[in-house]
This record gives structure tokens, sequence and C-alpha cells, in this order.
């Protein structure tokens, strides 16, 4: 760097004799006491001093705020272990609905209705059965052939509506089930 450039960007070193300078570049105290008084660098420590001090302002504001923000911290932190505890909870009780519900399908209903009307087939062909095989301590009387009529008939009735619904309801013709 040639000394009018020098003296250019440090103008008050131009008041600097030659062995003033000279003697800058040999004595450090010198040169540290000379370097501290230009005004470049008073401006570039006023400046770092107003950096410093904000920086200062700034860390004691977030310091401030330390407590806020780990009870802040905190909270969410709860609200996000509750969200996921209900979370897991929702799916237990989805997957309950849903089994529930399956018992509620058009097709477990007529299955339902299918196995009913075969045990009341069965049902009604036993007491059949169970009547012409006859009691054991002799043969039935009026009263006894009028119950086991009766009841038969119930039977049959039940057994019968069954199986039409079941033959309706696979041919499409019960229409509330169909929605």
């Amino acid at each position: 760097m040639s000394s009018s450039t020098l003296f250019e960007n440090y103008p008050e070193l131009s008041r600097l004799s030659r062995d003033d300078l000279q003697d800058l570049l040999h004595d450090q105290q010198y040169f540290q006491a000379t370097f501290h008084s230009l005004e470049h660098v008073k401006t570039i420590y006023r400046a770092q001093d107003e950096i410093v001090m904000a920086n200062e302002a700034i860390a004691k504001n977030n310091l401030s705020l330390q407590d806020e923000l780990y009870k802040l911290r905190a909270e969410t932190q709860a609200a996000f272990d509750e969200s996921r505890s209900l979370e897991a909870r929702w799916k237990s009780l989805e997957r309950e609905q849903k089994e529930v519900y399956q018992r509620f399908t058009q097709q477990f209903l007529l299955l339902r209705l299918r196995h009913a009307a075969t045990a009341q087939d069965e049902a009604s062909e036993k007491v059949a059965s169970d009547f012409v095989k006859g009691p054991s301590d002799g043969p039935a009387n009026g009263k006894e052939v009028d119950d086991f009529v009766k009841d038969f008939r119930e039977m049959r009735r039940v057994y019968h509506k069954r199986a039409i619904f079941v033959e309706r309801w696979t041919k499409g013709d019960v229409g509330w089930l169909n929605d």
C-alpha cells in the first residue's frame, strides 16, 4: 500500500512523521495506542459495543421468556400426548363399532334368518317325530292331540314366515333392507 493510499484511508496518520510511522511498525504499545485512537477504529468499537448491548438486551428478553416457553412446551407436550392417547382410543372404539355393526349387515342378518328358519324347521320336525312315536305311558288322548296340533301349527307358521322372508330377501323384494 502506498503512503498516499494509507493517508487517504487513514487521514489521522498524515500528521505523523516518517520516524513516527517507523516506530509504529516496531513498537507494539505505540502501535496499539495509535491504532485505538483512529476514528475508524473508534467507530468500529462503538458499533461493536452497540451490537453487544443489543445482543445482551435480546438475551435478557429471551431469558425473561424462558420460563413461559418451558411452560408452553410442557403444555404442548401434554396436549400432544393426550391427542395420541385419544387417537389410539378412537381406533379401538372404531374397531369395536365395526365389530358391533358387523352383526347388523344384510349378509349377517340374512344368515341369522336362514339359521333361525332351519332351527325352527328342525324343532317342529322333532316335535312331530316325538308325537308320532307316542308317549311311553300309552296312546295320546284328545287333549294331548289338540295341544300338539296347536303347538305344531304355531311352530310351522313361524318356520314358513321365516322361509318366505328368506326367499323374498334373496330375490331382493325386501325394500327397507336395500337402502
